[in-house]
C-alpha cells in the first residue's frame, strides 16, 4: 500500500505539472542557470573538482551500501536506514551534480522547462525524505537503547519518510511553477532551487511564498525538535547504564548521528527559513554547493570513521577481495 501511493503521488504530479507546463510553454521553454558564469575560465577547474567529490561521493556510498548488504551482523535497524540515507543521498546528487558538471563546460547553461520542474520535484522531495529519514535515525538511537526497532516498523517509518517527502515537494513544485514566468529566464544559481525560480514570477508571489516557508518550518524544525527530545531521552538512558565502556560506546555511536544533524539541518535551515526577499545569490549558492556536493560526501565519511563495526566489516569485506 505505502509503495502504491509513493506511486500515485508521482502519478498526479507530472499530471498537474504537464498542465501548468502547457500554460507556460508559449510564454518560456527554457531557463538559463547562470550559476558560476561569472568565473570565467575557473569553471574549467570547478568542474575536474567537483567531478573528483562527485566520483567520491558515489563510491563511498555505494561501499557503505555493500558491506551494510554483505554483513548479517549490520542487518540492524541503524544500519537499515544508514543504507536507505546513503541510497537516498546518492538518488540527490544524481539529481543536481551531473546536470552542473555539464553546465559548467557549456558555452550557454541552460535547462529545458519541463526539465527544471522534475529536478526542482526530485530535489525537493529527496531533501525532505531525508530530513524525515535522519529524524527517524535520531529516534532510532533512542528506542536501540530500550526496545529496538524490528524490520516492519524500520520499512514503514522509511515509506512514510519517503511518502511525506515527495508529497511536500508535489505541493511545492505546484506552487512554484504555476507562476506565469514572463520577465526573463535566467535563473541566477547553478540548479532549479525554489526561491531563484519563483522570483522571476511576473506576478505577486508572497501567498505562495509563504506557504512555501510554513512548509519549510514543518520540514526542518519540527524534525529538529524531535531529535533534540530524543536526545534528551537518550542521555537520559545513557546514564543510567552502570557500565563506562557502555556509556561511551552509546555516545560514540550518537556522536556521529549529530554531526550529520547538524551540517544538514544547518545550511538547510540558512537558505530556506527565510523569506525569499532575502535572498543573496552570491552566499546561497557557496552554501548550496555545501549541501549538494559537500555533505553527501560528509554523510558516509562521518559514519564510516566514527563506526569502530563499520570499520572491521570494510577491512574483511577488502580482505576477501584481495584474497579472491
Amino acid at each position: 500500500l505505502p509503495y502504491t501511493l509513493i506511486y500515485v503521488l508521482n502519478v498526479c504530479y507530472v499530471f498537474f505539472q504537464t498542465s501548468i507546463i502547457r500554460q507556460n510553454q508559449s510564454e518560456l521553454t527554457e531557463f538559463i542557470l547562470t550559476g558560476f558564469s561569472e568565473l570565467g575560465d575557473l569553471q574549467i577547474l570547478l568542474f575536474f573538482v567537483f567531478l573528483l567529490v562527485y566520483l567520491t561521493t558515489l563510491m563511498a556510498n555505494a561501499t557503505i551500501m555493500t558491506v551494510i548488504r554483505l554483513d548479517r551482523a549490520l542487518h540492524t535497524p541503524m544500519y537499515f536506514f544508514l543504507f536507505v540515507l546513503s541510497c537516498s543521498e546518492t538518488c540527490y546528487t544524481l539529481v543536481i551534480v551531473p546536470k552542473m558538471l555539464t553546465n559548467l563546460l557549456s558555452t550557454i547553461p541552460t535547462i529545458s522547462f519541463s526539465g527544471c520542474a522534475v529536478q526542482l520535484y526530485l530535489f525537493v522531495g529527496l531533501a525532505c525524505t531525508n530530513c524525515f529519514l535522519i529524524a527517524v535515525m535520531g529516534y532510532d538511537r533512542y528506542v536501540a537503547i530500550c526496545n529496538p526497532l524490528n524490520r516492519a516498523t524500520c520499512m514503514q517509518l522509511v515509506l512514510a519518510s519517503s511518502f511525506c517527502g515527495f508529497l511536500i515537494s508535489m505541493i511545492v513544485s505546484i506552487l512554484v511553477f504555476s507562476v506565469p514566468f514572463c520577465a526573463s529566464n535566467r535563473i541566477n544559481h547553478f540548479f532549479c532551487d525554489i526561491s531563484p525560480v519563483i522570483k522571476l514570477g511576473c506576478t505577486d508571489t508572497s501567498l505562495k511564498e509563504m506557504i512555501v516557508f510554513f512548509l519549510s518550518i514543518l520540514v526542518l524544525l519540527v524534525p529538529l525538535v524531535l531529535i533534540f527530545i530524543s536526545y534528551i531521552f537518550i542521555v537520559s538512558a545513557i546514564l543510567k547504564i552502570s557500565s563506562v565502556e557502555r556509556q561511551y560506546k552509546a555516545f560514540a555511536t550518537c556522536a556521529s548521528h549529530l554531526t550529520v544533524v547538524i551540517i544538514h539541518y544547518g545550511c538547510a535551515s540558512f537558505i530556506y527559513l527565510r523569506p525569499t526577499s532575502l535572498y543573496s545569490s552570491d552566499k546561497d549558492r557557496l552554501v548550496a554547493v555545501t549541501y549538494t556536493v559537500i555533505t553527501p560526501l560528509l554523510n558516509p565519511l562521518v559514519y564510516t570513521l566514527r563506526n569502530k563495526e563499520v570499520k572491521t566489516t570494510l577491512r574483511k569485506v577488502l580482505s576477501r577481495c584481495s584474497y579472491s
